[in-house]
């Protein structure tokens, strides 16, 4: 099979599914594992290069909607009639789900089921330690800086959030994403602030944004230095290796009580 993947969390799925000899191409963005960058890539995933996927003819398009202007790829790929698979997952049951999925499409079903059963396994062991957690702490987690874009209540950033014996503090709003601002993060005084900025290198999220916010070096997790860079690639993408980035955060936050709790084999084999 000739598989196309046009976003990150996709391609993440199509390796742990040790699909990657059938992978033709992918996303700009798509950077894991490392040796999907030498495949053709295809353009940002906001705007993919549609007459180049349609001359390679492809059997399986995973295309995705996880990301606002996406649409623009699935109905350009309908209209030329490319077989697609559209994934957009929001919570960690959601995510597993679509691995199922792809694997049944695939052909590996029993690999994806075994996966499933790895990282339900998991979660579960995670939840159980996270419930000797007394006091969680809160997290206000910044995916976007100016206007200010945060994870809510129906994002997977909330059970993640949990089960590293911590709160998302816009778990009150029922919403995957949340444009708020700075006055209401202000008035809500988390305890940590991890910036996790989408579409922006590690390197070039600057902390100190939070010094020239006003009043925000009045808030506890400034004044107790909790301002955080946080990998985007291992919180704002959905897939399975949320699970590396919520035992990261987990252990940082919370060392002792985390600290007999592994990474799953399946996402470690699928690195090599």
């Amino acid at each position: 099979m000739r598989i196309i993947s046009i976003c990150p969390s996709n391609t993440e799925v199509v390796a742990l599914l040790g699909l990657l000899d059938q992978l033709i191409a992918v996303d700009d963005f798509s950077d894991w594992p490392k040796s999907v960058k030498s495949l053709p890539q295809l353009g940002p995933d906001l705007s993919i290069d549609l007459d180049a996927v349609e001359q390679l003819k492809p059997d399986l398009v995973l295309s995705s909607l996880s990301v606002p202007g996406m649409e623009k790829n699935v109905e350009g790929l309908t209209e030329r009639g490319i077989p697609q698979l559209v994934l957009n997952a929001n919570s960690l049951e959601e995510i597993i789900e679509e691995v199922i999925l792809v694997g049944e499409r695939c052909g590996v079903a029993e690999k994806a089921n075994e996966i499933a059963d790895q990282y339900r396994a998991k979660i579960q062991e995670l939840d159980e330690v996270s419930k000797s957690i007394t006091s969680p702490p809160s997290l206000y987690w910044e995916w976007w800086p100016n206007p200010i874009f945060t994870p809510g209540g129906i994002n997977w950033l909330t059970p993640i959030s949990e089960l590293a014996g911590c709160r998302n503090e816009f778990r009150d709003v029922e919403l995957a994403s949340v444009m708020t601002d700075q006055a209401d993060v202000l008035n809500r005084n988390p305890d940590y602030i991890l910036l996790a900025w989408v579409g922006v290198a590690f390197e070039r999220i600057n902390i100190n944004v939070v010094e020239r916010r006003q009043g925000w070096t009045e808030l506890d997790a400034w004044k107790n230095e909790r301002v955080f860079k946080m990998e985007e690639w291992l919180y704002c993408r959905p897939s399975p290796r949320l699970l590396v980035g919520c035992i990261q955060l987990a252990k940082k936050i919370h060392p002792l009580a985390y600290a007999e709790v592994a990474i799953p084999s399946f996402l470690i084999e699928a690195e090599k």
